[in-house]
């Protein structure tokens, strides 16, 4: 793994950006689900603050549906956030209050509203020039320790590393006992087996393993083979790690947030 050559600063971040949500109909019939908001500023914000709280600056976004709101929030990103004064003289506005400024450099690529996860990623190659980068997806939170994941990735020299997840179960879960409950969880963490959790560390070579169809699902045929030829390693993460699928998955992160005990703001 070559990804030393490179400070963290200069290694893409890509995101995936250009999905409908369709189970989120009511926060995404009018925006793209990653710009659906926990806590006032959208989950993609809170995404890639995950990865600058580690040193990583650089992002790629995916976009689909609705990208042109992703592509307008960065490039009015002070505007929106800061109070100001325009004059209509046509000088600059003035900004009254310091939000603090991401040193973030971003680039929003159109790769087709109905495109599949493997072909964004396909179609973001000419953008990504280094051996090693990282990847994952636009609607879910963790708090995964970045570095740890890239370590992990070079350690195992493999071509994919996987952030595995053990999610938390929707229902709650009784232990029982000659038909009397003995334990019972609500929403316990799911002990078996891992899930993915996005949050990839790729080499290069995995675009050998995706073809020229642009409904190609990363989820199926590449990560599958890459599994078959022993070269999708698997980073055990155990800490927290929530997606955003649902309705109800958004008033949790909401609710989450209000608390101010967030286990994903690790910045």
């Amino acid at each position: 793994m070559s990804h030393s050559r490179f400070a963290k600063a200069d290694m893409p971040v890509v995101i995936l950006c250009g999905g409908q949500g369709t189970r989120l109909r009511e926060e995404t019939e009018y925006r793209p689900k990653p710009m659906v908001e926990i806590g006032g500023m959208p989950i993609l914000w809170h995404i890639m603050k995950i990865y600058g709280q580690h040193g990583f600056k650089r992002f790629i976004l995916c976009l689909g549906y609705k990208g042109w709101m992703i592509k307008q929030y960065f490039l009015r990103f002070h505007e929106m956030m800061q109070d100001f004064t325009v004059r209509m003289d046509g000088s600059a506005p003035e900004f009254h209050n310091d939000v603090g400024t991401e040193d973030w450099r971003i680039t929003c690529a159109e790769t087709g509203e109905a495109t599949g996860t493997g072909g964004r990623l396909r179609r973001v190659r000419d953008y990504i020039d280094t051996d090693t980068f990282l990847f994952t997806y636009g609607d879910a939170v963790g708090n995964v320790d970045i570095d740890e994941l890239l370590a992990y990735h070079a350690a195992k020299s493999r071509i994919a590393t996987v952030t595995g997840v053990h999610p938390t179960s929707r229902y709650g879960e009784m232990e029982v006992a000659d038909g009397v409950a003995v334990e019972f969880n609500e929403k316990p963490t799911v002990a078996e087996g891992f899930v993915s959790g996005g949050f990839f560390a790729f080499e290069r070579r995995i675009f050998d393993y995706l073809g020229d169809d642009p409904s190609l699902l990363l989820e199926l045929d590449p990560l599958r083979n890459l599994a078959r030829d022993r070269q999708l390693a698997v980073y055990p993460h155990l800490g927290y790690w929530y997606p955003m699928d649902t309705y109800r998955d958004y008033l949790h992160l909401n609710e989450v947030w209000k608390t101010g005990r967030v286990p994903w703001k690790t910045w």
